[in-house]
């Protein structure tokens, strides 16, 4: 299958570059790009990407406001990845919160842009275990727990909890089927039973979760180990 990408900045020599790149992949097709957060909109409903990357400084409207009208828009599975530079940026903490599935550098490495794009279009989440660790010490420890957020907790068993403890370090299927002592067609199921009892779009919302909702806290976890 396919994987429909657009690409969002608003310096051309950017958008080209990643363009650029993820057209030499057999399986990625880039089907849109745009300078700005309106034609973001308008490109995304013309086009139906698969994937959008979006930058969140722009000119008319910001990538912020851009992801969040793009995903209460979008009718099909799309999937929205931050571009951003090393230093945390309260906004890209925004636009997890709005449903962003991750972010990446934006000198990452040519040859793991492809891999990336394929890991969010499954489904994965993109979170970069430095600038993950920094952003939720920065920004998640600022807020205060909400009492309606940490009582959506109650509709979880304990398993399901443990689940999103692992989801918040930022551990993958595989790391918590070996620290739970659970098989991986479990963990899967605990997960996708997180996610939907909890209102969740994706794993990246899982953490925003965690932290937002006290079940963990910015320095009780390692996050990526």
């Amino acid at each position: 299958m396919t994987i429909r990408v657009a690409v969002v900045d608003d310096q051309a020599l950017v958008r080209r570059g990643f363009a650029m790149v993820l057209n030499h992949q057999e399986d990625i097709d880039i089907v849109a790009e745009a300078g700005t957060g309106l034609e973001a909109i308008e490109a995304t409903r013309q086009h139906h990407p698969d994937v959008v990357l979006m930058d969140i400084r722009m000119p008319e409207m910001d990538g912020l406001t851009a992801t969040a009208a793009i995903l209460e828009q979008a009718d099909w599975p799309l999937k929205v990845v931050i571009l951003t530079t090393f230093d945390p940026d309260e906004y890209i903490y925004r636009a997890l919160q709005a449903g962003a599935s991750g972010f990446i550098l934006k000198d990452i490495p040519p040859e793991n842009l492809a891999p990336a794009v394929r890991t969010v279009a499954d489904g994965g989440a993109l979170l970069d275990p430095t600038i993950t660790r920094r952003l939720i010490g920065r920004f998640a420890q600022t807020l205060a727990t909400d009492t309606a957020t940490s009582k959506r907790l109650d509709t979880l068993t304990g398993r399901e909890r443990e689940v999103l403890t692992q989801l918040a370090k930022g551990s993958s299927n595989a790391e918590i089927s070996d620290t739970l002592y659970i098989g991986a067609a479990t963990v899967k199921s605990h997960v996708s039973n997180v996610l939907t009892k909890l209102g969740l779009r994706d794993r990246a919302q899982a953490v925003v979760f965690a932290y937002e909702s006290g079940l963990t806290t910015p320095g009780q976890h390692d996050i990526g180990h």
